[in-house]
């Protein structure tokens, strides 16, 4: 009966552990590539703290407090890699770059960005298509319908549906996550 209530403490472990990995992943790549300004490193960094999260899960952390933990978590690690790498001065301590980086802003802007990708993953897939050529490529309705085989009428579609989409995206994932 013992093993069988460890193991099943370890499952619920894990399961709660993924839940917050799956909520605050994206968040905390956003927010690291803030110091790191590459997407490579910055997701790295994440992954590298929630192990660090995993290996200390035993200690016990403080669920209410977990986001800020794992912030402040990221946050020193990209600090540490900076100055590992000689991009700023190795006597920086995380304090001094507030005024530089307001960890608060930056937070926000990455939870901001992270529900908006939410909202573009769950887009189908064309739409998507249409959508990222439009908007994070730049391209022109007409370069788009070349580029899908498509009429340029069938590209206004899926862009109004994809903008209607986000934007109630985005407004469900902030509801869900902040009441």
């Amino acid at each position: 009966m013992r093993i069988y209530q460890l193991r099943l403490d370890m499952d619920i472990n894990t399961k709660i552990f993924r839940e917050h990995f799956l909520q605050y992943y994206r968040p905390l790549c956003l927010f690291a590539l803030h110091y790191l300004k590459d997407i490579d490193d910055a997701e790295d960094t994440v992954q590298d703290c929630f192990m660090e999260l995993w290996r200390r899960k035993d200690r016990g952390v403080d669920a209410s407090g977990l986001k800020s933990y794992l912030y402040s978590m990221v946050r020193n690690r990209c600090i540490d890699i900076l100055k590992k790498d000689s991009l700023i001065d190795s006597n920086v301590q995380p304090s001094d770059l507030e005024e530089v980086l307001s960890d608060e802003e930056c937070e926000e802007w990455a939870y901001d960005e992270a529900r908006m990708w939410t909202a573009i993953d769950s887009l189908p897939e064309k739409c998507r298509e249409v959508f990222l050529l439009a908007k994070k490529e730049g391209l022109k309705y007409e370069e788009i319908a070349v580029r899908l085989h498509i009429s340029v009428h069938t590209v206004k579609n899926q862009m109004s549906k994809a903008i209607k989409t986000v934007k109630a995206g985005v407004q469900k994932v902030y509801l869900f996550f902040f009441g």
